[in-house]
Order: C-alpha cells, then sequence, then structure tokens
C-alpha cells in the first residue's frame, strides 16, 4: 500500500521528476509527457464515471481507472531492452490479461449496439458526451506513448491497452446513447 505522509518534495523545482528506478528526468521529458496525458486521460474518465456511477458501467470504469494507475507506473519504470516488461513484486507492467479483458468488454457491449452508418458525432447524452472526451484523452495519450515508444523501449502490451481502451470507450459512448439509437449522426457538408 502506498503511504504518503507529505504532498510536496520539492525535489521537482528543478524541472525535473523522479522515475520507479530512481533516475530523474526534465518534466518536458516525452516519457513524462506520456504519463502526464495518461493522467489526464484517466482524470476524463473519472469525470464520465460520475455520471455513470448508479449503472452497470460503474464498475468497469472504475476498473479501467486502476488500470491507467498501472499504466503510468509502467510508463514511469524505464526498461533496459525490448524485452524487459515482465512484471515482478518490484515491477508494476501492464500485461496481456489486461488487453483481452478490455477486448471482451469491446464485444460484450457492442452486441447490444444498432449497426453504424454514418460517423458519429461526440455527443448525445452527458454520459456520451463525457465518454467521447475520455476517449479523445485517451488518443491524445496514445499518441504521446507512441512518440515515447520512438525513443525508449515501451512496453507493447501499455500500447495495446490504451489503442483498445478508445475503443472501448467509443462503444460504451454509443451504449450511452440508447445503445446507438441516439447517435448524432455526422453529416457531410451539412452546414453548406
Amino acid at each position: 500500500m502506498v503511504k504518503l505522509n507529505k504532498i510536496y518534495t520539492r525535489t521537482g523545482d528543478d524541472g525535473t521528476t523522479g522515475l520507479v528506478d530512481g533516475s530523474r528526468l526534465p518534466k518536458h521529458d516525452a516519457r513524462m509527457a506520456a504519463i502526464g496525458a495518461v493522467d489526464e486521460a484517466n482524470s476524463a474518465l473519472g469525470l464520465a464515471a460520475v455520471v455513470l456511477a448508479n449503472g452497470e458501467y460503474a464498475e468497469p470504469l472504475y476498473r479501467i481507472q486502476n488500470d491507467l494507475f498501472d499504466l503510468g507506473a509502467d510508463l514511469a519504470t524505464p526498461a533496459e531492452d525490448e524485452d524487459d516488461f515482465s512484471p515482478s513484486e518490484m515491477v508494476l507492467r501492464v500485461v496481456e490479461a489486461q488487453v483481452l479483458w478490455l477486448e471482451q468488454a469491446i464485444d460484450a457491449a457492442n452486441t447490444r449496439l444498432e449497426p453504424l452508418t454514418s460517423f458519429v458525432l461526440p455527443g448525445g447524452t452527458e454520459a456520451a458526451a463525457r465518454l467521447h472526451v475520455a476517449r479523445a484523452a485517451v488518443r491524445h495519450a496514445e499518441r504521446a506513448m507512441t512518440a515515447m515508444a520512438s525513443h525508449v523501449p515501451t512496453n507493447p502490451q501499455a500500447l495495446a491497452y490504451i489503442n483498445r481502451l478508445s475503443d472501448y470507450l467509443f462503444v460504451l459512448a454509443r451504449v450511452a446513447n440508447d445503445d446507438g439509437r441516439g447517435d448524432v449522426k455526422w453529416i457531410p457538408g451539412g452546414n453548406r
């Protein structure tokens, strides 16, 4: 269990932040941008979870929020090479089971949806709109993570997880729009 007695440490006043292995990086480093983007996505998801707190998708969203903390810890733990992503008692990594759980959740939620006949606009119900904001934040996190991966070894399961998560949030937003019947359809050139 994590125990935080003091919130500020002053160690970041020089523009650096610490990683799990004790090393320090500039706060503007690609790794820190990815960690920050995952945190922002988690916050957006928390806002969506407030609206869905009493429904059937509350528990999955809280599970995902915990998974996103795992993802942040994974990103904050540098790997020596591309094969160094096994979890251990001291190293938290996103694992294939977390990706598979998301895939199963996507498939289960998708079975209740009306078929897509158009692109949909982010909106509809308040819950759907918040889920779309979270989805867009997850896509931002994915872009930050792939930028990080172009410079340093990055867990492939972490990259797969963030990619599936945006798909899940898209499907869940459609569920929140009366199983797709309330989707707001894109009308190409409709404002001319």
